[in-house]
């Protein structure tokens, strides 16, 4: 157990793993990046094996199945594949100061270091103020050989515009310490938890990583956000709202929240 600033970093012990990739999705807008991970250590049997706590997570415990309190933490888990062993990393919530994304980030940079690991995957939110019905995926790295593979996989590039909070900030740091990282955004509304953008971040990923993962279960979930999104946009035409739309300031200045 290390403490660090306003960190709290426990460690059971480090998983013994081959050239791991660390992939993180926190909670952001539409659940994108949460939901994806989240999915994977489910079907991966993720294994976990570290918590952060922070005096910078929101001032609140969640409860958990047994009726007991813990504190807001972001946790990391381990998977083993035939194709490639992962860090995951996800959590209940993103740091509530500017400054303290930066030490966090840098506290899992530290992990990563122990771990031996040289590539950081982030799945985020690429908000548009639209519903789509087939959302992209559009992406940003580190490394200039790493997006000229974006056609490949279908994955649009990023060359304009700002990636706010812990799954932009994440790869930022990362980069100042040479390491290698790829953001991964999934086209969404920014009005509800997007199953649909999940699932577009997580194909683009798994596609990247040679990973085959049954998504039946998670096509459930995109059934709900498609009929959650019909209901919005028929009470939308009745009021006669029309097409649901971003605030202009946001569109102007480009920035996605992660």
């Amino acid at each position: 157990m290390t403490f660090s600033e306003k960190f709290l970093v426990e460690i059971s012990s480090l998983p013994d793993l081959k050239n791991p990739k660390l992939v993180c999705g926190l909670p952001g807008s539409g659940f994108v990046g949460k939901l994806a991970v989240d999915y994977i250590i489910d079907k991966l049997h993720g294994k976990q094996f570290a918590d952060i706590y922070s005096s910078s997570f929101p001032p609140q415990v969640t409860i958990q199945q047994d009726g007991t309190v813990d504190l807001i933490k972001n946790s990391m888990y381990y998977c083993k594949t035939e194709s490639n062993d992962l860090i995951i990393l996800t959590g209940d919530a993103q740091p509530v100061l500017p400054q303290s994304e930066y030490l966090l980030a840098e506290e899992i940079i530290n992990i990563c270091k122990k771990l031996h690991i040289d590539i950081i995957y982030t799945l985020a939110a690429y908000i548009t103020g639209t519903f789509s019905k087939s959302p992209q995926v559009y992406g940003t790295s580190t490394s200039s050989d790493l997006i000229e593979q974006f056609s490949k996989y279908q994955i649009q590039t990023m060359n304009k515009g700002s990636i706010t909070g812990m799954n932009g900030i994440i790869i930022g740091v990362a980069k100042k310490f040479n390491m290698k990282g790829i953001c991964l955004l999934g086209e969404t509304s920014g009005y509800v938890i997007d199953a649909k953008a999940a699932k577009a971040v997580l194909q683009a990923l798994l596609q990247i990583l040679n990973i085959t993962l049954d998504m039946t279960e998670l096509d459930k979930r995109v059934e709900d956000t498609e009929k959650i999104i019909k209901s919005i946009e028929s009470q939308a035409s009745r009021e006669g709202l029309g097409q649901m739309n971003m605030p202009q300031s946001s569109s102007k200045n480009l920035e996605y929240i992660s």
